[in-house]
């Protein structure tokens, strides 16, 4: 990226041959046919190899020309990966150039003289652009112009029209090609074909076999936000792990959540965020090897979303660094005969103690009383001790009895007369108002069976995950998992003060306060 970044900065603005202004103005007198002209070079993608090869063979062609007719490019004008048909995209150094034109001479002050393009369609795409284009190069008279059809005459009558034409069938021609691809990929999903334009991280470069090292840290993945990790904590272990995207880059908690929630992972295709099914409304299975299982990937999907409404851990949310920060609660009693309860956060130990962190209540500025004091390390294996005792005795009821879903019925019926309305509208029995008008809600009641469903394999799933050995798992899982885990089974821990003076630590100065089983 830095070096294609580089590429392009060098073919911006003035050439480094170039003379300086006085001295090409100095070279105009002398020999008045001389010509100043201006070289705009663009590429709509240039993701693939990222070397931005595609402007600096432009420019190179360009350059060849403006010799042979013996120009003087004075400026470059380059707009890299930037498409010229949508409405949405700011080309900066095309806009720059119809500034340029306009005024008669670039930033420098170099005179311009007339533009270089390799083709039209390099500039303008859009009748927009084209007259905004035309409008400045004849702001000033006898501009030349040149691109692959050669010279140009931008004054002549009717070439305005002639250009809004030819604008006019590149743009058709644009969503011609739009429509085809999109037709196309439509056709490859259904037909279950990959139609990954990159590598898809987890699957090796056939994009249908997968690279087990990249596969096993998916599944660790999955398994781990299922039972509670932090896609925050997910990202900085593969990161640790020297994972990259397919692309490259580093993993960013984004591009991280954007692996997970893929329906590729169980070998489902989907378009636009939504699944492709079959004419029985089922997911097309692709051709490709699945990373965990339909079930799994529904689970995980729906556990990542629900903690983005706030159910749950929020999106990039804080990763605490202690074991019980906000869990414990300070016991001490003030002076007016109150209890503080003020939430006890972890800190740093001094270096002359043999443990690295404690807890501790709050100063008085902050709401709290600054009494209680407990060193981080017992304090963390008490309450370890005692949350994995319960979970033992829990561990029965732990893996859920859960219900069977039983609106699959629902949905099937719900799906097929969906089906049947969108058969009477193309056989034209219903027009195309009583068509749309409901098609909405049955588009709704579809989609939410489905989001129950999704919720309901996510149950399941939970509840498969639960195991009775509760020690060996335990010390798999990350920071954030053990304070679920706690917080789950605590409402608080309350911490009596130990008093003045350095005391042998005691347990009986933890008092645990659970959560009943209706919370």
């Amino acid at each position: 990226m830095a070096k294609r970044d580089e590429v392009v900065s060098k073919l911006r603005g003035v050439p480094a041959e170039v003379p300086s202004v006085p001295e090409v103005m100095a070279m105009l007198a002398a020999n008045p046919k001389m010509r100043c002209v201006v070289c705009y070079a663009r590429i709509s993608f240039d993701g693939r190899a990222k070397d931005a090869h595609g402007i600096e063979d432009q420019h190179r062609e360009l350059d060849a020309k403006a010799t042979g007719f013996e120009w003087l490019v004075v400026y470059r004008y380059t707009d890299n990966d930037k498409s010229a048909s949508k409405e949405e995209v700011v080309r900066d150094d095309f806009e720059q150039m119809l500034t340029d034109l306009t005024a008669g001479r670039t930033p420098e002050g170099y005179p311009v003289h007339g533009v270089m393009a390799i083709n039209d369609d390099r500039l303008y795409r859009r009748p927009g652009d084209w007259e905004r284009y035309l409008r400045a190069f004849t702001a000033h008279p006898d501009r030349v112009y040149y691109d692959s059809n050669g010279h140009q005459d931008l004054y002549a009558e009717g070439f305005e029209v002639k250009g809004l034409v030819g604008v006019a069938m590149s743009l058709a021609e644009t969503r011609k090609k739009q429509r085809r691809s999109r037709t196309s990929h439509r056709n490859r999903a259904i037909r279950g074909q990959s139609v990954s334009a990159w590598r898809p991280f987890g699957w090796d470069d056939d994009k249908v076999s997968l690279r087990p090292a990249e596969a096993d840290a998916i599944r660790k993945a999955v398994k781990d936000v299922l039972a509670g990790a932090s896609l925050s904590e997910v990202t900085a272990q593969w990161k640790e792990a020297g994972f990259t995207t397919s692309r490259g880059n580093p993993f960013q908690y984004a591009t991280v959540k954007q692996v997970l929630l893929n329906a590729r992972l169980c070998g489902y295709r989907e378009i636009g965020g939504e699944l492709v099914r079959d004419e029985d409304g089922q997911p097309v299975v692709g051709e490709w090897e699945a990373v965990v299982t339909p079930k799994e990937w529904f689970a995980v999907v729906a556990t990542i979303r629900e903690r983005g409404r706030g159910k749950g851990q929020s999106p990039g949310g804080v990763v605490h660094k202690y074991l019980l920060t906000g869990v414990l609660r300070c016991g001490a009693v003030r002076e007016d005969g109150t209890a503080c309860n003020n939430k006890m956060t972890g800190v740093k130990a001094n270096d002359w103690v043999s443990y690295t962190h404690g807890y501790l209540c709050k100063k008085t500025v902050d709401g709290g009383c600054n009494k209680t004091y407990k060193r981080g390390d017992e304090t963390d294996k008490h309450v370890s001790t005692l949350v994995r005792a319960k979970l033992k005795r829990d561990a029965a009821a732990a893996a859920k009895d859960v219900p069977e879903w039983t609106r699959d019925e629902e949905l099937e019926s719900a799906v097929a007369r969906r089906r049947a309305l969108e058969q009477r509208w193309q056989t034209g029995q219903i027009d195309d108002e009583t068509f749309f008008r409901n098609l909405s809600p049955m588009d709704q009641m579809v989609k939410e069976l489905r989001a129950d469903q999704a919720k309901h394999l996510a149950m399941v799933a939970a509840a498969e995950a639960a195991t009775a050995d509760i020690d060996t798992e335990w010390e798999a899982k990350t920071l954030t998992q053990k304070r679920e885990m706690i917080q789950n089974a605590l409402l608080a821990v309350i911490a009596e003060p130990g008093g003045k003076g350095r005391k042998p630590f005691d347990v009986a100065q933890l008092r645990p306060v659970w959560r009943s089983a209706s919370e």
